[in-house]
C-alpha cells in the first residue's frame, strides 16, 4: 500500500467516526437551546398576542346616543266641559232646536178630552183656547205656577218621548202634578198613575219663547 493512499484512508475513517460522533452532539445542543429558550421566555412573561381581545373597542362605542323622546303630555277636561258639549241632546220642537234645561219628578195621571175627563168644559178647546187635536192630539196639563203655559216637557212612556207643549191645566193639577192627553177614556184609565222624572226643555237658539196661545 501507498503511503498516500494509507493516510487517506486513515483521514476517512476518522472523518465517519468523528460524523457518527458529531451528529448526536449536535442534536443534543439544539435541545440545549432550545431549553434555555423557553426557560427565558417563562422567566420575562409570555409573549403579547397580536390582537388583545379584551381591548376591543366595544359596540356601544360606535353607536349613535339615544334621540331625546318629548315628555307627552295629556289635556285636562273637565266634566262641566264634558258635559255641556258632549252629552247635551239637542232637538226640535215647533221647528226650532230646543235642549233639555232639568228634570223634574212629577205625579202622572191621564185624561181624555170627552166629558167623563173634562166634565162641562169638554168644548175641544184647551186653558189656553187651543184645539185638543193641536200637536196631534200630544200635549199635556200643568201647574201654570210649576210649568207655565207653552212650556215643552217629554214624559217617559208618553208621545215615544217626545218633546210636547203645556196647553191646558185642570182644577185637580195643583203642584208637581202633570196630566197627559189620550184620545179616548180607555186610553188615559190604561195610564193609571205614575211617578216619573220629567224632563223640562227650553230653546236653543237665544231667541224669546212664542206666545203660547199661539195655535201650532
Amino acid at each position: 500500500m501507498l503511503p498516500q493512499y494509507a493516510e487517506t484512508k486513515t483521514r476517512g475513517r476518522w472523518t465517519a467516526r468523528t460524523g457518527r460522533i458529531s451528529e448526536p452532539v449536535g442534536w443534543m445542543l439544539a435541545a440545549i437551546v432550545v431549553a434555555c429558550s423557553a426557560i427565558a421566555v417563562k422567566e420575562h412573561g409570555s409573549t403579547p398576542p397580536l390582537v388583545n381581545i379584551d381591548q376591543r373597542p366595544s359596540r356601544t362605542a360606535f353607536e349613535p346616543e339615544p334621540l331625546a323622546r318629548p315628555e307627552l303630555t295629556i289635556e285636562q277636561v273637565s266634566v262641566e266641559e264634558t258635559d255641556e258639549n258632549v252629552h247635551v241632546e239637542i232637538r226640535w220642537f215647533d221647528g226650532r232646536p230646543v235642549r233639555p234645561a232639568r228634570t223634574i219628578w212629577m205625579t202622572v195621571t191621564a185624561y181624555s178630552p170627552d166629558a167623563r175627563s173634562c166634565g162641562p168644559y169638554a168644548d175641544g178647546k184647551t186653558a189656553t183656547l187651543h184645539s185638543v187635536w193641536t200637536n196631534a192630539m200630544q200635549l199635556v196639563a200643568a201647574d201654570p205656577r210649576v210649568l207655565p203655559y207653552g212650556s215643552m216637557v217629554s214624559v217617559p212612556g208618553y208621545a215615544q218621548g217626545d218633546v210636547v207643549p203645556v196647553l191646558d191645566c185642570g182644577q185637580a193639577i195643583r203642584g208637581h202634578r202633570l196630566d197627559v192627553l189620550f184620545p179616548t177614556h180607555a186610553q188615559a184609565r190604561k195610564w193609571g198613575r205614575q211617578r216619573l222624572a220629567v224632563t223640562v226643555w227650553e230653546y236653543a237658539d237665544g231667541l224669546p219663547a212664542p206666545n203660547p196661545r199661539k195655535v201650532r
